[in-house]
């Protein structure tokens, strides 16, 4: 076999001769690729306005990040509570680059100046990785939040390299200009992340092809054989943490262009959950469930948070029903349904996906009214008792409107369950019949 695009090996043949077989193409893979490099290079061209180049920045910037967490996560299963501290030190690390640069000190190409903070990030996870992998599990996990917090509370302690609670600010308009390319608009800045955000995406993919890849992945479902066999589970673990180190500093870099600021709050405990939930919520067993989660991640905290004061309350919300409805997060989701979609049983299931999406929407609709007023009667109780909610008004201090949002939220939750049970069974015998399929197939085979 032979890779593609590499030449075919010789295969002997009968009496001396020789032939060549080749390895056909794998045209999914293409077409996936292709896709995804045309949709980075469209998508400011089909949202024009700044704040959309804006979300497109951030989003990019939240892919890399959450798929070099997902390295730790998904493929070596460890839990980290504190990735926050790679990509947030590599973002200082690039802003004071960025500060040199703008002084003469350093002739470095503004472009490159998120390679610096991936190598910061590389760095730290040199220095701190070999006592974080020493444990797996929870011990793992608490020792990334320890190690977390640590640099959390030296943040504020040295202001004179993290700047104090003011962080630290640069110009990205510095530095040669190479083409006129200055960075100083929005979608300059924006096609160079696109840039990194493929690159590093098809660059993780292929670690998930590498033996050390395959090997993390043993060591995540089963450390003890990997030890039996003869590797050490460490090591394994220790490269894992530096490659995914690597990659969520150059993400801390681009985040340090973009905002032009790096402040305390990037080494947080509460940055590290965030890369953990959304990676959750787009499907950690998946490669492209974390490109999802990172798109859900700018989405909740650019509009949702702009949206309501609530927000956060109904993420977690939402992460409280997938852990409890779709353990595998969004990508499981979407490849579920493929299968099924695969034996032409997908269109069975329209009509109770709609009755499910619409008795759930009854019941969102009636519990968000009644947050929307206790977060009124809390924090706006000098506007008065009215609000405004999705074009009604509702009165925080009437019975009418609380009894309103009560009967719609119960009858909501009424007709999801009946729909969800329905849809149970009905998904019970797709599946059976997909597995009686399979096994006709492996037969006739």
């Amino acid at each position: 076999m032979t890779l593609p695009g590499t030449a075919p090996a010789p295969v002997p043949a009968r009496g001396g001769a020789r032939y060549y077989r080749f390895r056909p193409l794998n045209i999914g893979r293409w077409v996936v690729w292709s896709s995804f490099a045309a949709l980075l290079l469209v998508a400011p061209l089909v949202w024009t306005t700044s704040l959309a180049h804006t979300m497109l920045s951030q989003m990019g910037i939240a892919i890399i990040v959450c798929l070099s967490y997902n390295m730790l996560l998904g493929q070596g299963g460890m839990l980290s509570f504190g990735h926050a501290v790679y990509s947030g030190l590599g973002a200082f690390i690039a802003i004071h680059t960025l500060n040199l640069v703008a002084k003469g000190a350093l002739p470095l190409p503004v472009s490159l100046i998120p390679i610096v903070g991936g190598l910061a990030g590389l760095l730290f996870a040199v220095a701190l990785g070999w006592v974080t992998t020493k444990k797996a599990a929870t011990p793992f996990a608490m020792i990334t939040l320890g190690i977390g917090e640590l640099v959390y509370a030296m943040s504020l302690m040295f202001p004179e390299f993290f700047g104090g609670e003011g962080g630290i600010s640069g110009n990205r308009v510095t530095g040669p200009k190479p083409f006129g390319i200055t960075f100083g608009p929005q979608i300059q800045l924006y096609y160079l992340i696109a840039v990194y955000t493929f690159v590093c995406t098809a660059l993780m993919f292929a670690f998930t092809r590498t033996p050390l890849g395959r090997m993390l992945n043993a060591v995540r479902d089963n450390p003890e054989r990997v030890e039996f066999v003869g590797y050490d589970t460490q090591k394994v673990r220790y490269i894992a943490f530096m490659v995914s180190a690597f990659f969520a500093g150059i993400s801390g870099g681009l985040a340090a262009l973009n905002f032009e600021i790096v402040t305390s709050e990037v080494v947080s405990g509460y940055r590290s959950g965030a890369y953990l939930l959304f990676t959750f919520l787009g499907g950690a067993t998946f490669f492209f469930g974390p490109v999802i989660g990172g798109v859900l991640m700018v989405l909740a905290f650019v509009l949702l948070s702009e949206i309501t004061k609530a927000w956060l309350l109904y993420l977690g919300l939402v992460f409280l029903f997938m852990v409890m409805y779709a353990p595998g997060g969004i990508a499981s989701l979407i490849m579920m349904n493929l299968r099924v979609a695969s034996f032409g049983r997908l269109r069975e299931l329209w009509v109770s996906y709609l009755a499910l999406a619409a008795t759930a929407l009854l019941a969102l609709l009636g519990a968000a009214g009644m947050i929307e007023m206790v977060y009124h009667l809390k924090l706006n109780p000098a506007l008065g008792p009215e609000l405004q909610f999705l074009g009604m008004t509702l009165d925080a201090h009437a019975v009418d409107s609380w009894f309103g949002c009560g009967f719609v939220l119960l009858t909501g939750i009424g007709l999801f369950e009946l729909m969800r049970r329905h849809f149970v069974r009905q998904w019970g015998q797709i599946q059976e019949f997909i597995e009686k399929e399979v096994k006709r197939r492996e037969t006739a085979a």
